[in-house]
C-alpha cells in the first residue's frame, strides 16, 4: 500500500467524523430540549381522606340505614365475588388468604373465624363487626384499621357496599335485623 491510498483512507474516516460532528451540532441547535419546569413525573393518585375511623367515615356519603332500605342480597353475592379470590361464604368453609365470611355480622373482630391468624392490627382493634363498622372497613380497610393485612382498596360505590352487607348479614344461621333510617 503506497502513501496516497493511506491519505485516500485517512482522509475518509477525517471525513466521516467531521461530517457527523457537523450533523450533531446541527441537530442540537434545530432541536434543543426544553428543560423541565421540575423533574419527574406526575402520577395522579386519589388522595386519603385521612387516617384511622376518621377517613372511613368520610368515605361513607350516605347513612348505611338508609341505603339498608333498598339494598339487594342478589346484587350483594353478585358484587362479593371479587372477595371470593381470598375469602369463603359457605358455612364451615376453609379460611383463605382472609378468613371464611359466614356469620360475620355481630362476630368477634380478630378472633376465632375457623383458627384463622388476623393481623396484630385486626386484634389491636377489638370490638364486634356491627353494620356500621362494615360499611366503614369495607369502604376503606386501611382506613378503618391502620395496619390491617387485608389489601383490598375497598369499594366506594355506596350502594354496591350496602348491598355486600346484606348480603354478608344474610350468611347466617339467625341474620341480625338491618338497621332502619331514622325518621
Amino acid at each position: 500500500m503506497d502513501s496516497f491510498e493511506l491519505n485516500k483512507i485517512l482522509g475518509a474516516v477525517l471525513g466521516t467524523c467531521l461530517f457527523l460532528l457537523v450533523t450533531s451540532f446541527t441537530a442540537h441547535a434545530l432541536f434543543s430540549p426544553k428543560p423541565l419546569e421540575k423533574p419527574g413525573f406526575e402520577i395522579a393518585v386519589k388522595e386519603a381522606a385521612g387516617h384511622g375511623a376518621e377517613g372511613a367515615a368520610a368515605a361513607a356519603s350516605e347513612p348505611i340505614e338508609k341505603l339498608l332500605q333498598t339494598a339487594s342480597v342478589e346484587k350483594g353475592a353478585s358484587a362479593a365475588k371479587k372477595c371470593g379470590a381470598c375469602h369463603t361464604f359457605e358455612k364451615g368453609g376453609p379460611n383463605r388468604v382472609g378468613p371464611n365470611l359466614y356469620g360475620v355480622v355481630g362476630e368477634p373482630r380478630g378472633e376465632g373465624r375457623g383458627g384463622f391468624n388476623f393481623s396484630a392490627a385486626m386484634k389491636g382493634k377489638g370490638g364486634t363487626w356491627t353494620i356500621d363498622d362494615l360499611n366503614k372497613f369495607i369502604a376503606n380497610p386501611k382506613g378503618f384499621i391502620p395496619g390491617t393485612a387485608m389489601g383490598f382498596a375497598g369499594i366506594q360505590k355506596d350502594s354496591e357496599r350496602a348491598d355486600v352487607i346484606a348480603y354478608l348479614n344474610s350468611l347466617s344461621d339467625s341474620p341480625k335485623p338491618l338497621p332502619t333510617a331514622a325518621k
